[in-house]
């Protein structure tokens, strides 16, 4: 019999969690080793801070040196209730957050500090010592939170609601966008739609952020899945979501109910089409996915749903073999044990889109959103880098 211990044939760090700055110019990177900062397009290594213990969550504040850490993983460098801003030019925390439970996630802008507990979000002023200005709670919650230039935007105290904060006067609107837990959570770059996925992941959402108003339902797919992400483009017509199906799917998004006024605008037509090929070719126009059966009145409302126009396969390797302690910092939403982060997504422009994911195998994969000559959108991938190094 074999008696001999098994060789650990893995070398170097493996990421706990992964996180794009604000417009997506760099992604931050939290490892069982410390953390590292790299460009999103090269995909380069910028920061890298070796602490020989375990960072589960790392989000920067834009392009600046501050990075916002929390320890993670089977050995935290941090109690996993503390937030720590670290100053990497400095190579220092400059202050501590403390909380009674776990950080599942912080947001940062140049005025505010946004910390997710399961229960509550907490928010503050970016002053040195921070001033903590308002306390909301949650439904249970694994760590989603949006933070924008005037609103904040979070789960709700009823599972499936949305709560709409505007951080000028703490006005507080409610949005009931599902039925069931939130898993997904997303807020456009101008602030005026929030896109949200619930934890059955057939439907993505979409809202305006002013008036509450529900603009548009958007149809991942027929089967229930693990929604990783939602992002919406620099311009704010396009809406890309990933999911354990291992697929990217794009959107044309709505335009109507975007005024301030609370009146609606008047809606442009949705791209629809058949996104079942590889390199998701689609059916432009307004034909729906199923064609004629999408007119014939009583039919399942599958068949007149609005579906992606293109979609892409993007990597999600599983990394069963990693174990990461007792617990790890964003989990995805519903999965028990927290495995790294998956296909998160980062629209670089209204072209590019780039996937992230956290585990040992850490992939960046670049894909370009382009017109065929048939004259309908594809979306192909253009590129991919094991960002650890590894081969």
């Amino acid at each position: 019999m074999n008696t001999r211990p098994a060789i650990d044939e893995s070398t170097g760090p493996v990421s706990l969690s992964v996180a794009f700055n604000q417009d997506n110019s760099c992604f931050s990177v939290g490892l069982d080793t410390g953390f590292c900062v790299f460009r999103s397009e090269p995909c380069e290594l910028q920061v890298s801070q070796d602490f020989n213990a375990g960072i589960g969550v790392a989000e920067m504040l834009g392009r600046a040196n501050y990075i916002a850490i929390v320890g993670g993983g089977r050995q935290p460098k941090f109690p996993e209730n503390k937030v720590i801003l670290w100053d990497d030019a400095k190579k220092k925390a400059i202050f501590t957050l403390e909380f009674r439970s776990q950080v599942l996630r912080v947001r940062l802008s140049k005025s505010r500090i946004v910390v997710a507990l399961q229960n509550s979000i907490h928010l503050y002023a970016f002053s040195s010592p921070p001033e903590k200005l308002s306390v909301f709670e949650t439904a249970d919650n694994p760590g989603l939170c949006c933070l924008g230039l005037k609103i904040i935007a979070f789960p709700g105290r009823t599972p499936g609601q949305v709560q709409i904060v505007e951080i000028s006067n703490g006005n507080v609107s409610i949005i009931p966008a599902h039925s069931t837990p939130l898993r997904a959570l997303e807020l456009s770059p101008d602030g005026e739609i929030v896109a949200t996925a619930s934890e059955t992941g057939t439907l993505i959402r979409v809202f305006s952020a002013a008036n509450c108003t529900r603009i548009g339902e958007l149809r991942r797919g027929v089967d229930s899945a693990v929604v990783y992400s939602i992002a919406i483009s620099p311009n704010s017509t396009l809406l890309a979501v990933t999911s354990d199906k291992s697929t990217m799917h794009i959107f044309d998004l709505p335009t109507s109910g975007r005024s301030r006024n609370g009146s609606m605008i008047s809606n442009r037509p949705h791209r629809n089409s058949n996104s079942s090929s590889a390199t998701g070719s689609a059916d432009e126009g307004n034909k729906q996915k199923w064609g004629v059966l999408g007119k014939i009145p009583l039919l399942p409302r599958v068949f007149s749903d609005v579906y992606s126009f293109t979609s892409a396969h993007f990597e999600t390797d599983d990394d069963p073999q990693i174990d990461l302690g007792k617990s790890v910092a964003m989990p995805i939403p519903g999965i028990l044990g927290g495995k790294p982060r998956k296909g998160a997504i980062g629209w670089k422009d209204d072209h590019t889109i780039l996937v992230i994911g956290a585990g040992r195998d850490g992939r960046w994969e670049k894909f370009i959103l382009g017109e065929g000559e048939d004259g309908r959108r594809h979306l192909v991938r253009n590129g991919w880098k094991r960002y650890l190094g590894r081969n």
